[in-house]
């Protein structure tokens, strides 16, 4: 499995006062992974980086292989589609258990891969966005917000 692991100081930050604020963060944490869901599947739809950097365009092998000419998304979409969100009250993850992710993630090269039909430039879909780091703060916002609420 390969974890990629965010350290946001602001986040870590508004976390902890939510702890100490609430306790179990399960709910919270079950929250942020919905966004984060949402917001990969977003990536998708618009071939983007979290960072906002457009994907790299297929090749010609490629598209001459496959139906549509949108990167990630295979003839059946799956890993566009199969995420799942595992949260704690400590933790939220967000993946996929496709075989290819991890290729497209990270990308590769024929050379080391000797099956692939040639190299796959990394197309990151896993990670935060400014949007989502904003987007998590305001969650934890709400969540605080509500808990002092009569």
């Amino acid at each position: 499995m390969i974890e990629i692991k965010i350290n946001e100081a602001a986040i870590t930050a508004a976390l902890t006062r939510a702890v100490a604020q609430l306790g179990d963060l399960t709910e919270v944490m079950q929250d942020i992974g919905e966004l984060l869901l949402n917001s990969t599947k977003q990536r998708f739809r618009e071939s983007k980086a979290p960072d906002g950097s457009a994907w790299a365009a297929n090749s010609p092998t490629t598209l001459a292989r496959k139906k549509g000419t949108l990167p990630l998304i295979g003839e059946t979409g799956q890993l566009a589609q199969q995420f799942s969100v595992e949260a704690t009250a400590t933790s939220v993850e967000i993946g996929t258990n496709k075989v290819q992710a991890a290729m497209m993630q990270f990308g590769g090269t024929k050379a080391k891969f000797p099956h692939l039909w040639g190299d796959i430039p990394a197309r990151p879909f896993l990670g935060l966005s400014a949007q989502d780091e904003q987007d998590i703060l305001d969650t934890i916002t709400e969540a605080l917000e509500r808990s002092m609420q009569p």
